[in-house]
């Protein structure tokens, strides 16, 4: 079965001793642990001297949100400052990112968005991850976003563009479970039909969370405990013939954690390693 891991944006002792037993990795997000000085982000040492020691007892892998791999004008150099501190001083697993962008001119949006599936954003997208691979011996993954806005015309499937770039790249993939029935519901996706289409071998890690509905769309707000559909559906995808799941994270958000609770959370992570087991 696959291992186990938690998002991790900070958190307390008290908090950290209850959700440690539960776990295998930690999954550190660079943007959530930064703080701004001078201009710019940086990770404070005491960060990373915490977790330099939390890694003597649980794996580590990094997932970003700031790089904006998809942004026509260029990547977050930012982003990959932060992610320096990490590789350099933790043993870090793998890294991976979102299949989007955030910024447009410079400008951040506020929100990710989704890239078209065309030829021009698949030949940039590979562009980037061989320079990624470069820089960082270690294995990249990118994950599927929610659709916010209408679709573009597109030259490949959902599936089709995630095996073309796993195939031209050389990167893994990251399965967003709870983004896949988000887009099912606001954006009519086929899940069984996008399944059977997706070369699972090349998926790494499983991502299952849960947000809130608002007016009958789902949106990606990682604040709730984990839907029955979403376990199912994530058992489902680990069971099937080709896959090769090595890690399957609850994402939760840190303005969450106080609201659910050190206990609520640890009883997520030990449901989803009892649908996965």
């Amino acid at each position: 079965m696959p291992a186990i891991a938690l998002t991790y944006d900070g958190g307390d002792d008290e908090y950290l001793d209850r959700v440690l037993p539960v776990l295998d990795y930690l999954e550190v997000t660079p943007d959530g642990i930064a703080v701004e000085r001078g201009g710019r982000a940086s990770i404070p040492e005491p960060t990373l001297a915490k977790l330099e020691a939390l890694a003597r007892d649980v794996g580590i892998v990094v997932h970003g949100v700031g790089l904006s791999i998809g942004s026509a004008d260029g990547w977050s150099e930012d982003y990959l400052r932060l992610l320096d501190q990490l590789v350099e001083r933790l043993p870090v697993a793998w890294h991976s990112e979102h299949l989007g962008y955030v910024t447009v001119d410079g400008q951040h949006l506020g929100t990710m968005l989704a890239l078209p599936r065309t030829e021009e954003a698949l030949d940039l997208i590979c562009e980037r991850v061989t320079a990624l691979q470069a820089r960082y011996p270690i294995p990249f993954l990118l994950e599927n976003i929610v659709r916010l806005l209408p679709e573009p015309d597109a030259e490949y499937t959902d599936a089709g563009f995630l095996n073309a770039l796993a195939q031209r790249s050389g990167c893994g993939l990251l399965l967003d479970v709870y983004n896949l029935e988000c887009d099912a519901q606001n954006n009519g996706l086929a899940i069984g039909e996008f399944l059977d289409e997706l070369h699972l071998e090349h998926v790494r890690e499983l991502h299952v969370a849960c947000g809130v509905e608002h007016e009958g769309v789902l949106l990606d707000v990682h604040s709730r405990p984990l839907r029955e559909s979403t376990l199912t559906l994530a058992r489902d995808i680990a069971g099937r013939p080709r896959a090769q799941i090595a890690l399957a994270t609850y994402e939760i958000l840190a303005e969450a954690v106080p609201v659910l609770g050190p206990e609520v959370i640890a009883d997520q992570v030990s449901r989803l390693r009892a649908a996965l087991s």
